[in-house]
């Protein structure tokens, strides 16, 4: 049966996402902001695994809702995590909760400054926490302690494809291929962030890299196209070498908006455009790599 299940994963192996600690907390918090018709942003760090989980939870919440929108902080000006600056717009923009993924474990201070002014924080994160947690609404780890979720290794991108499927549950959205269809994203983020390729990241990948060969988000298509893959087999190792340095080099160079609008647009000719800046991103890196080497 193990065997099985490795050389054939299956979608219904899932681990069922309300195991995992505060799961139901995050989804009561969530509804309760679209009922409320809230604004809600969601801000994720600017590598790889924090931008394919922005722009997992953005695209599938938009399908829903419309006072949605999402913020990368700089990596010059801002720095890593949360940034006392982006709460600072979130307040002016009116936003009452932030759902934040791929960091957020350890922004104390930030996140008790937020509450102070009236935002509210979900936390979707996988790095390992220090003993005292932010004032959170509700923290979505599979490394918090006493954790009840069966498996601690998924990606940024992963914690965030778990709360959307616990939402679709919540409001009985049985429509699974519309969140199946952002297991590309999933994929990408498993094999950039070097997470273990066991167990349920085993399954999503898979699953992920199917999708990336049969029919991927129109921004990776045109990654998939500059990086002259279009007809070939796409293997986690193009991921992890030419693919995911592209989206990378967005946040490292110029700014992780960047790869976030290319992997939620969809309009063709923008993707290819956008995809197109993000290369050139790419290229500057590498030159700027030798440069210094």
């Amino acid at each position: 049966e193990e065997a099985e299940r490795f050389f054939s994963p299956s979608l219904s192996d899932m681990h069922d996402p309300f195991l995992m600690r505060d799961m139901d907390k995050a989804v009561n918090r969530l509804n309760k902001a679209m009922g409320a018709k809230e604004k809600i942003l969601v801000y994720g760090d600017y590598d790889v695994d924090g931008t394919t989980a922005v722009a997992l939870v953005y695209k599938y919440l938009r399908n829903y809702y419309s006072h949605i929108e999402y913020y990368i902080p700089t990596r010059d000006e801002e720095g890593y995590g949360i940034s006392m600056k982006s709460i600072d717009d979130a307040v002016s923009k009116g936003i009452k909760l932030i759902i934040v993924l791929d960091c957020g474990i350890k922004a104390i201070e930030e996140i008790h400054y937020a509450k102070e002014h009236g935002i509210d924080f979900i936390i979707c994160d996988h790095h390992v926490p220090d003993d005292v947690l932010p004032e959170a609404c509700a923290i979505l780890n599979p490394k918090l302690a006493n954790n009840t979720y069966p498996y601690p290794h998924l990606s940024g991108c992963g914690v965030g494809f778990k709360f959307m499927q616990a939402f679709a549950r919540s409001n009985g959205l049985t429509n699974h291929n519309e969140l199946y269809s952002l297991l590309d994203l999933v994929a990408v983020s498993i094999a950039a962030d070097i997470v273990p390729m066991t167990g349920e990241n085993r399954i999503m990948a898979y699953h992920g890299l199917k999708r990336l060969n049969s029919n991927p988000n129109m921004g990776l298509k045109s990654i998939i196209r500059i990086c002259n893959l279009a007809n070939k087999e796409i293997t986690i190792s193009d991921v992890i070498f030419k693919i995911g340095p592209r989206i990378n080099a967005s946040g490292r160079m110029q700014s992780g908006m960047e790869a976030v609008d290319l992997l939620t647009t969809k309009d063709q000719n923008e993707a290819y455009a956008k995809g197109k800046n993000i290369d050139q991103y790419n290229r500057d890196r590498k030159e700027l790599d030798k440069r210094i080497t």
